[in-house]
């Protein structure tokens, strides 16, 4: 299709159907758009704009960003997952704030942790007017779809055509509001099941329509067995309901954030708690659990016990009982254990 043809349907469609009350498209600005394409990889929109509005609200502007500690950055992020979007855009806040504006090239937004291809692009179209491509998994599907694209997008092979195909249809004027259109079709009408075909302003020349292969095209990712391993949580909980919780590690799962004491087994979380405590409480072992992460599974179970103490301190790190209205930067399935508790 010719790239006026097809950017003119695609303009057009979004005048009349695409999204223009999402939080962060009122203002626009190179920031804004910064946060919510960090958050929305991997997350859907509607998950999104709850955590967005509350991230805003705590940071205005880059600076205060950069300046936040850590943990309230995670606390904020606390139950959005994949935690690592977090802790580099706190990096990356601190790299732009040391410097005189926020970044508006290629080159130096894909230097900031976290900022790959497609949301440097995003920010520079959207925020800066750039013609510049973006490959998020909207457009993905779309322009597979449409052009015939063949294979799992995450294949290398694959994704460099569609780099070149979202290059060649991506406008020199009206980037921004090419962008925009371009993923609010992926989002609302392209969708990956049950995609309004009907509706889809380019559906007289989707090579994915015509030859009735909507369904398989994008190719799913190969399915790969996920490996599972296994860990003892230890929750020791005071006569007021206060909950032990320790800090992890900046590196590694759940980096930052607070969570129960972890065993590789049940013997290991009784010697640590003995280690805690000084002696080891009635306890009670829970039912097994799993939480799924993108490369494995994780089954757990949770020892509790019941205990006096309110503090500990270990020689290293000072490991306390918060109460329970605190706020705190938490895993999802430790979020859940305590409000469950």
């Amino acid at each position: 299709m010719d790239p006026i043809d097809f950017q003119n349907y695609i303009l057009e469609w979004a005048v009349l159907e695409g999204r223009k009350d999402l939080p962060w498209q009122k203002p626009v600005s190179p920031y804004r758009v910064w946060v919510s394409e960090v958050m929305l990889q991997q997350t859907q929109v509607a998950t999104v704009i709850p955590y967005f509005q509350q991230f805003i609200k705590a940071f205005p502007d880059v600076q205060s960003l950069a300046s936040a500690p850590l943990d309230t950055v995670l606390t904020l992020w606390s139950g959005l997952g994949y935690y690592a979007r977090a802790r580099h855009l706190h990096e990356s806040a601190k790299v732009i704030a040391a410097g005189d504006t926020f970044p508006n090239t290629l080159p130096a937004l894909m230097a900031l942790p976290g900022v790959g291809r497609s949301t440097a692009g995003a920010i520079l179209s959207i925020a800066c007017g750039q013609s510049a491509p973006i490959l998020d998994g909207n457009v993905k599907r779309v322009l597979s779809r449409c052009f015939g694209v063949l294979g799992w997008p995450g294949d290398s092979t694959v994704l460099k055509e569609l780099w070149q195909l979202s290059t060649f249809y991506t406008p020199q004027k009206e980037a921004a509001a090419y962008t925009q259109a371009m993923m609010d079709l992926g989002a609302m009408v392209c969708k990956r099941r049950q995609p309004l075909c009907e509706q889809c302003p380019v559906k007289v020349s989707c090579i994915a329509f015509q030859n009735n292969q909507v369904n398989v095209i994008p190719a799913a990712k190969p399915k790969v067995k996920l490996p599972v391993k296994e860990k003892i949580f230890l929750m020791l909980v005071s006569d007021e309901r206060e909950v032990f919780l320790i800090k992890r590690p900046l590196k590694g799962i759940w980096a930052g954030l607070w969570c129960l004491p972890e065993f590789s087994d049940l013997e290991g979380a009784l010697n640590g708690c003995e280690d805690y405590l000084g002696f080891v409480p009635v306890y009670h072992l829970q039912a097994l659990r799993r939480h799924t992460f993108s490369h494995y599974h994780l089954d757990y179970q949770v020892v509790f016990m019941q205990t006096e103490i309110k503090e500990i301190v270990l020689e290293d790190s000072v490991c306390y009982v918060p109460k329970t209205d605190r706020k705190l930067g938490l895993p999802a399935p430790i979020k859940r254990l305590l409000n469950q508790l």
